[in-house]
C-alpha cells in the first residue's frame, strides 16, 4: 500500500512530500490561467495571453525537462530506451 504513494513520485525523481508540493504548485497555475480565461472571455481585451503562457510555462517544466527514471526491473539493454536516450 505505501508503493503507492511512493512509486510515481520516486519516478520523476521527488519524494512524496516533494511531488505533493509540485502538484500543487502546479494546480495553483492552472487555476490562475484557468481564471484568466474566463475573465478573456468576458472580457476580450484582458488577459491576452495568461492562459497560453500559463500552458506554455507548465508544460516546459513538467514535460520538456522532466528527468523520468526508467521502471524498476527493467533490462539494462531497455533502459536507455526508457528514459528516452
Amino acid at each position: 500500500m505505501f508503493r503507492r504513494f511512493t512509486d510515481h513520485p520516486a519516478s520523476v525523481n521527488e519524494t512524496y512530500f516533494q511531488h505533493m508540493g509540485m502538484s500543487f504548485r502546479f494546480g495553483g497555475r492552472m487555476l490562475v490561467g484557468a481564471l484568466a480565461c474566463f475573465v478573456h472571455g468576458f472580457f476580450p481585451w484582458l488577459c491576452l495571453t495568461r492562459g497560453s503562457d500559463t500552458i506554455r510555462t507548465l508544460h516546459h517544466r513538467m514535460v520538456a525537462h522532466r528527468v523520468v527514471r526508467p521502471p524498476a526491473g527493467l533490462a539494462p539493454e531497455h533502459r536507455a530506451a526508457a528514459a528516452g536516450d
